[in-house]
């Protein structure tokens, strides 16, 4: 269905995903671009490549290339590096209602893309996904997106009254989303993806929220029925890379190299995962709200912070390789009965990836590995 006229304000279109009457043309673009036949082996192996080409150009909706594609490409990535996928919570929430998923996050694809594949399974509608303006690589990926419903969302600059204006903008988006065009919306808890294993909401990201409701803070809150989501890998996404980011940020200001993202993107969907669970926490409350009524702004944005740090950390589901890891870096056998010595001793080898950048201080990196998987036994 078309949407109505109502709901396409043209003040977003900066940042808005593709209308339906749009996603037509960009089907076409996809079945043309030159990384098609990449992309068809992934996902459609067993068939020939122009007849992938000619479903995926027939597709005139959102939901065909969601339910069709989108879904297949969730099935290879399933089956190629994940030994087991699952998610609970489904029964907290209300099909026909519209929610703020907030979720930790640790793949910069993954964390939203199985959370969609999970709802199409239980017949629930997809959400509209935050995508980083520094992830719009090429064209295509940018089509692939926004035939997604992702939307753009502006890495914080140096300039804060431009920084302003975009944070009230996606504030206002986010609302109009959910309250107006009736869609749900999945952002992550924090700018960036959790690289030492330590999730923590970013109480800046409440404050946005609240940008687009000045007059009452717990209703900007309470009128986006939020969602915390829980995500546990069992092998940490781009684990090897993260640690070699940490390494380099104790001695200068990170920078990204050129098609470090898409290495990212691409690692985080090759890599072996092993287990992987999702937990959609108990929505946030009205009551839960109230409580904070008489705090200031400041006081009250990084008390639900903390609300929702605490339903995600209760939720975490930790695998042996967090125990391990723990007991590594502690020097103790406290957590020895949570695995076997055949998980101790494939997560020992997993270390042995790192034996390649010996131009590092060896000992320093493998703790700094360690630690990855080690941090969420302190916050569950």
């Amino acid at each position: 269905m078309h949407e109505s006229i109502m709901l396409k304000d043209p003040k977003f279109d900066d940042i808005r995903p593709y209308y339906e009457e749009e996603i037509p043309a960009a089907m076409q673009r996809i079945a043309s671009c030159e990384l098609f036949p990449l992309l068809s082996s992934f996902v459609y192996p067993d068939k020939p490549i122009e007849e992938v080409r000619r479903r995926v150009a027939s597709f005139t909706s959102t939901r065909a290339f969601q339910h069709d594609t989108m879904y297949q490409v969730n099935e290879q990535i399933i089956k190629r590096s994940i030994t087991s996928f699952t998610c609970s919570g489904l029964e907290r929430l209300d099909p026909n209602k519209q929610y703020l998923y907030i979720s930790n996050h640790r793949d910069i694809v993954l964390d939203a893309c199985l959370l969609q594949y999970f709802f199409v399974k239980n017949g629930f509608e997809t959400t509209e996904i935050t995508f980083g303006a520094n992830l719009m690589i090429n064209p295509t990926v940018v089509d692939i997106g926004k035939s997604n419903k992702m939307f753009r969302v502006e890495r914080p600059g140096g300039n804060l009254k431009d920084f302003y204006k975009s944070s009230l903008h996606l504030s206002e988006y986010i609302r109009h989303t959910i309250r107006e065009k009736k869609r749900s919306v999945w952002i992550a808890q924090r700018n960036g993806r959790t690289k030492n294993g330590i999730d923590s909401t970013d109480q800046g990201i409440i404050k946005m929220f609240c940008m687009s409701d000045s007059g009452d803070k717990i209703r900007a809150i309470d009128d986006l029925h939020i969602v915390p989501v829980a995500v546990s890998y069992e092998w940490e996404s781009c684990d090897v890379l993260k640690a070699l980011e940490l390494y380099e940020s104790q001695f200068r200001k990170y920078t990204k190299k050129p098609g470090e993202d898409l290495n990212s993107i691409i690692t985080g969907i090759l890599q072996p995962k092993g287990r992987i669970h999702f937990a959609l926490c108990k929505p946030i409350t009205t009551a839960e709200l109230t409580v904070y009524e008489h705090q200031t702004r400041n006081e009250y944005h990084k008390s639900v912070a903390h609300l929702i740090d605490k339903r995600i950390n209760s939720a975490y589901r930790l695998y042996p390789n967090n125990y391990i890891a723990h007991d590594m870096l502690y020097g103790s056998s406290r957590h020895a009965h949570m695995y076997t010595k055949a998980e101790y001793d494939a997560f020992v080898k997993r270390l042995d990836l790192l034996d390649k950048y010996d131009t590092c201080d060896m000992d320093r990196l493998k703790e700094i590995f360690i630690s990855i998987y080690a941090n969420p036994v302190e916050n569950v």
